[in-house]
């Protein structure tokens, strides 16, 4: 932990052993709310569209690459195959915020509107980044302290790169700014996000209408029984009309820009 000099008088705003005691863990919160409010202000940002999916799965190039070394090395064929399958997925968030992106740069509007937002880490984070900076647009990384997986892709527009300490606050940022929520193939965090997203949907507490994509159907179909829940008497027929499930780049623009279109363009401004 750093320390503050010592022997000589030091404003309580530049003591840093007081900055990270417990005493001022209200200010470090705070903190992390005007913070980025100011980077987002100062950059026009009204809204973003906001891409959750696995840190772990690899581009296409990369699977291939480690597909080659595994044969070569005689290693586990059938896993690296397993993670070039899946590397379709990164290619297609890498597509998909592309086309967001530039469509979402064709709009009439003097603020920027919906971003590109992800946790700014690795896997589908880095291919949705990737795909925004390959349209040239601006683009969010909500990154997290974490001891394992996470670290910032190099694909984030640097003024829009954030590091948060506490989950809840980073949360807030996800849903605040967020018109419309893409969930591709992840494990707990993106099950985390997508969960607390559609209870807050589901319980009318957004006063926003947010279009939410479950990407990849075959394997959220294996992943999650919604029907089961029906079954169940768990939650409601209607509930599922909450998301699409589709494994269509094309179906996934269309209904994300059709949905903003029809309840967002028109309605700048954060709002939960």
């Amino acid at each position: 932990m750093p320390k503050s000099p010592k022997n000589r008088l030091v404003k309580a705003y530049l003591n840093e052993d007081f900055l990270h005691s417990s005493k001022a863990r209200q200010v470090r919160i705070l903190a992390e709310y005007l913070e980025p409010e100011a980077r987002f202000e100062s950059l026009r940002i009204s809204d973003t569209i906001v891409m959750y999916g696995s840190a772990r799965i690899p581009s296409r190039e990369d699977a291939e690459k480690q597909l080659a070394e595994v044969r070569a090395a005689g290693g586990d064929v059938a896993e690296a195959e397993e993670w070039l399958g899946m590397s379709r997925y990164y290619e297609d968030a890498r597509e998909l915020a592309n086309r967001l992106t530039t469509w979402s740069k064709g709009l009439d509007d003097n603020r920027r509107r919906f971003i590109v937002c992800t946790g700014g880490g690795p896997g589908i984070m880095e291919a949705a980044n990737r795909g925004a900076s390959e349209a040239k647009g601006l683009n969010m990384g909500l990154n997290i302290s974490l001891p394992f997986e996470q670290h910032e892709n190099p694909y984030v527009t640097r003024q829009l790169l954030f590091e948060f300490h506490y989950f809840f606050m980073r949360k807030f940022w996800f849903v605040y700014l967020a018109k419309a929520i893409i969930c591709f193939p992840g494990g707990m965090g993106t099950l985390d996000e997508f969960f607390e997203l559609l209870t807050l949907a589901q319980t009318h507490k957004l006063k926003k209408r947010i279009p939410i994509v479950l990407f990849g159907a075959s394997f959220w179909n294996e992943v999650l029984n919604f029907d089961a829940l029906v079954r169940y008497r768990m939650i409601d027929a209607a509930d599922l009309d909450l998301f699409l499930k589709t494994d269509s780049v094309d179906e996934a623009f269309a209904h994300v820009t059709q949905q903003l279109q029809e309840h967002a363009v028109q309605r700048p401004g954060w709002s939960l």
